[in-house]
């Protein structure tokens, strides 16, 4: 087995922790003697034991350790957080080789884990799959790189362009475009990300429950801008069944499940929530899922990394357009549902 191959493994162990560690990144290792696995592991919730010491535990003849090499899609941390440093442990396990394939841009961390085990006669070998890397770990690059967290956009549209129906003429609450694949892979992606926005009149207008119900993990945490508090109390956002945020220039005030947190709304407000999710809750990724005038709010200020198009094999002829023109990226793929799919796009 070559390094591609075993790191393509840390990578998948890795992502097994996605929606679950936050804001740590998430981390897999394998332990390699003869070009065997010997043992593996992975950063499984935050908190607990990362993934070197996981998957140095998985071993079961300790003696070979001293022959093996380390693979890990992180560079091992240095420091004390929740859990002691993984490099120390790196060196007292008598491993001579490891294999990295990203460099932690953690300030705490960043080149120290390298360092010690350096320091300590050990080989290393970075940049393997640095790409890949990098992109399972946006989300923890972002925190570290951008000070903020990752933003994703996200809406629904049809053929011709409209996001929903004329609501002048039609009350209708939840107006679906898309077919059933696709709500378990809109489900999916707000498992693995920590918080979920929507505008007031979203709320208001399709009653959302902004949960994971068609598919397994947690559920993100809820947030809304309703400056002057107008939302309707019977709106599955106030049902207590998850954490949600209420930005609104009227109150600090905690309920149930709910935080009201009041922002100066003569000043930038989106600034002022990426600030309480960055700083305050300490989150790292953030979907926006509209509706259009919260969307256009982030185009137009590009605070955005990557926004989803999911796009319905259906006409409404009339109704409120998507702000996709305001998208002036080029498509980076797209994936197929079936007679729908979706259009996805990075903003570099």
């Amino acid at each position: 087995m070559n390094d591609e191959l075993l790191m393509q493994r840390c990578l998948h162990l890795a992502s097994l922790g996605g929606g679950y560690v936050s804001p740590n990144p998430m981390v897999g290792a394998v332990v390699v003697y003869d070009n065997k696995i010997i043992g593996e592991g992975y950063h499984k919730v935050y908190g607990l034991s990362h993934a070197e010491p996981n998957a140095i535990n998985a071993v079961e003849d300790k003696s070979l350790l001293k022959n093996s090499t380390l693979y890990v899609s992180l560079e091992p941390c240095c420091h004390w957080g929740k859990t002691p440093p993984c490099a120390d442990l790196i060196v007292k396990s008598g491993i001579r080789k490891v294999v990295i394939c990203n460099s932690d841009p953690n300030p705490k961390v960043s080149g120290g884990g390298v360092k010690i085990l350096k320091d300590a006669g050990i080989e290393v070998v970075s940049g393997v799959l640095e790409k890949e890397g990098r992109e399972l770990n946006k989300r923890f690059f972002s925190r570290h790189e951008k000070n903020r967290p990752y933003i994703i956009l996200k809406w629904a549209q049809t053929l011709d362009g409209f996001m929903d129906i004329e609501r002048r003429y039609e009350s209708r609450e939840s107006y679906w475009i898309t077919n059933d694949a696709l709500k378990v892979w809109v489900h999916r992606q707000r498992s693995i990300e920590d918080c979920i926005l929507v505008g007031k009149n979203t709320i208001i207008n399709d009653n959302p429950n902004l949960n994971v119900r068609y598919f397994s993990g947690r559920n993100p945490i809820r947030m809304t801008i309703d400056k002057d508090l107008t939302i309707p109390n019977d709106r599955f956002f106030f049902d207590n069944s998850q954490k949600s945020v209420v930005f609104n220039s009227k109150k600090d005030f905690h309920h149930g499940e709910t935080t009201y947190v009041k922002l100066d709304f003569e000043k930038n407000v989106l600034e002022q929530i990426i600030h309480y999710i960055y700083s305050d809750i300490k989150t790292s990724s953030l979907i926006v899922e509209g509706g259009k005038f919260t969307l256009e709010r982030f185009i137009n200020e590009n605070l955005w990394d990557e926004a989803n198009v999911l796009v319905g094999n259906k006409l409404f002829y009339k109704g409120l357009l998507s702000p996709k023109e305001l998208i002036k990226s080029k498509i980076s793929e797209k994936i197929y549902f079936g007679s729908d799919w979706i259009e996805q796009y990075n903003n570099f």
